[in-house]
């Protein structure tokens, strides 16, 4: 077959099944090939997917949320947290890159499981999901407020200000399109990721004495107060020490740790509007271990050594303002003059790029559930620019929780929600592994070599889904535990702890039960429907590619962006 003939063949698959493939109704809602204007749009370059990537979990729960972790159990136990919770997210990401690599799909972890595994997962998971991205918004714009009051006290100007401004600035980048969203983030994510590897170089010249107090702190904060606090809670006047009192401690402060990589998985659902998934997808993932090893592990280990758990400045300690950054805190305490404004006002960005993501990802969890047919049809209209400018307003109108700050410590609703959204992301983190559990058995019963067919493959498989899902469910269970220790028993933690629980299980059984859906076999599973669509876009897209490059080497290879980004940045991002 020639060039001309493959072009044929590929613009003849594309026209033949793109609209089905972007709306992903073939086999659950034949009903909505009647809509028109609901198409997303393949704007979102690798580069772009893969600095979304990496920037995407940089930002609230690392940079605001550590801080409360940290005092409660002391340096050590935040450095294991973290690590336990990350070698769970390395897994998670790996299976959902060899998932989204083989086939991406438009409605996301729905249709995932509605493909591998039961429909009745695609419902409780997508609806657990968009639980989440109804209400991390309004989280993020809360540590916006927080963030703001390190300059401007609650008391002299109400935090609801700071929330009006944040949101307006979010609603207008998440209507004006998906590649401006794209670049919007590309950028943000680049600061992100200079200002966190600037702030571990400092903290670590901080540890050694470098600041100008020449105080060689070193690991002085491991020995006193202690690497592992004992466990205590002063609203119910509880102490539990020794060993024991030090295990509770290290397992309070694991929901901390799951909320801080919260949104990692986010760049799954960007994966749909991805022109190359082949090639961007891959390179998004890999960068995950990297990620984790150097911003969340680094960034632990020298924060615990700048700062200690008794510093009164930290979040929810006992006469703190809330408003601090634990990173701002070790500036600040070094006597920097001047810097701890600059990183403050650079970690209000971070909070706004992931308000920002996190109302793109509602938008779009939404979108997916309509095409899916679970939720309303007109969730799933877009604009001419594929926006879903439905599932917007939606994330929209959550927004107004973040207004709860207005009569209540910001401190405590931020703690509310980050209970809520940690156990929403645990479940989904389990609906991926079970996905990739499923998808690993449908390939080894149709005789498909994960080694040879696959564009990309997860490691330490199968037995590294199988050990992330285990620790996965463990920690749903004992996530908030400590509300049954002492008196008296706080309801709104418990509540907001494990609320989600019940509610993913009544969908699950409710929608399995009302439509007789049955789990699906290995030798069942649909591994073809789209895979040629999917393989004639990232030929035509790469066919696009081969085409500039060879313009750009007529040219003489101009020193423009495109050269800049290839040459010094794209390796990497």
């Amino acid at each position: 077959m020639n060039d001309q003939e493959k072009n044929i063949d590929s613009q003849s698959i594309l026209s033949r099944h793109t609209e089905d493939y972007n709306l992903s109704i073939a086999r659950s809602n034949p009903s909505n090939h009647n809509l028109t204007g609901t198409e997303l749009k393949k704007g979102l370059h690798a580069r772009h997917v893969s600095m979304i990537a990496l920037g995407g979990a940089l930002g609230t729960g690392l940079l605001i949320g550590t801080g409360s972790a940290l005092r409660t159990a002391g340096p050590g136990a935040i450095l294991l947290s973290y690590s336990l919770i990350g070698f769970v997210v390395f897994m998670v990401m790996t299976a959902l890159g060899e998932i989204a690599t083989f086939i991406p799909l438009a409605d996301g972890f729905t249709g995932y499981c509605n493909r591998y595994v039961d429909p009745a997962l695609g419902f409780a998971c997508g609806y657990v999901y968009l639980f989440k991205y109804l209400i991390i918004p309004a989280n993020q714009l809360v540590a916006g407020s927080l963030t703001v009051q390190y300059w401007v006290s609650a008391e002299r100007l109400n935090p609801g200000v700071w929330i009006t401004i944040f949101l307006v600035v979010i609603v207008v980048i998440n209507v004006a399109g998906v590649r401006f969203f794209g670049e919007i983030e590309f950028w943000l994510s680049l600061l992100k990721v200079f200002t966190c590897l600037g702030l571990i170089l400092l903290l670590w010249i901080i540890a050694l004495g470098g600041g100008p107090s020449g105080d060689r702190i070193g690991f002085r904060y491991w020995h006193k107060p202690g690497a592992f606090l004992i466990y205590r809670d002063a609203s119910k006047d509880l102490v539990i020490g020794g060993s024991l009192g030090r295990f509770v401690s290290f397992v309070s402060v694991l929901v901390n740790a799951v909320f801080a990589y919260l949104g990692t998985e986010l760049c799954g659902i960007t994966f749909a509007e991805c022109s190359r998934p082949r090639k961007a997808i891959p390179k998004a993932i890999r960068l995950t271990f990297y990620r984790i090893v150097v911003f969340y592990i680094l960034s632990i280990l020298f924060l615990g050594m700048c700062v200690s758990p008794s510093d009164p400045l930290l979040l929810g300690a006992s006469g703190s303002t809330a408003s601090a950054s634990p990173f701002v805190i070790a500036i600040k305490n070094a006597k920097i003059g001047g810097l701890d404004h600059v990183i403050n006002a650079c970690i209000m960005l971070f909070v706004l790029s992931a308000a920002n993501s996190d109302m793109y990802i509602c938008s779009r969890t939404i979108y997916g559930l309509a095409i899916a047919g679970y939720a309303p049809k007109f969730f799933s209209k877009t604009n001419r620019m594929g926006v879903p400018y439905y599932g917007v307003t939606l994330s929209f109108a959550f927004c107004l929780l973040a207004y709860m700050t207005v009569s209540d410590d910001a401190s405590e609703v931020f703690g509310y929600f980050v209970n809520v959204v940690s156990l929403c992301g645990l479940l989904a983190w389990c609906s991926i592994l079970i996905i990739h559990i499923r998808f690993m058995a449908a390939c080894k019963a149709q005789g498909i070599d994960r080694k040879k067919d696959l564009a990309y493959k997860s490691p330490l498989q199968p037995y590294g889904s199988y050990i992330a899902l285990i620790i996965c469910a463990v920690v749903v269970l004992i996530k908030n535990f400590t509300v049954f220790l002492g008196k008296p028993f706080t309801y709104k933690t418990f509540i907001t702890g494990y609320i989600v629980l019940p509610v993913f299980f009544l969908m699950y059984g409710g929608f399995k039960l009302f439509y007789r859906t049955h789990h699906i076999h290995a030798a069942e599973t649909d591994m073809a429907t789209y895979k040629d669509v999917v393989d004639a876009e990232e030929a035509e897209f790469a066919a696009a590619e081969e085409e500039e490059k060879a313009l750009r080497a007529a040219q003489g290879n101009p020193k423009n962006f495109a050269w800049f980004y290839d040459k010094i940045l794209g390796w990497i991002f």
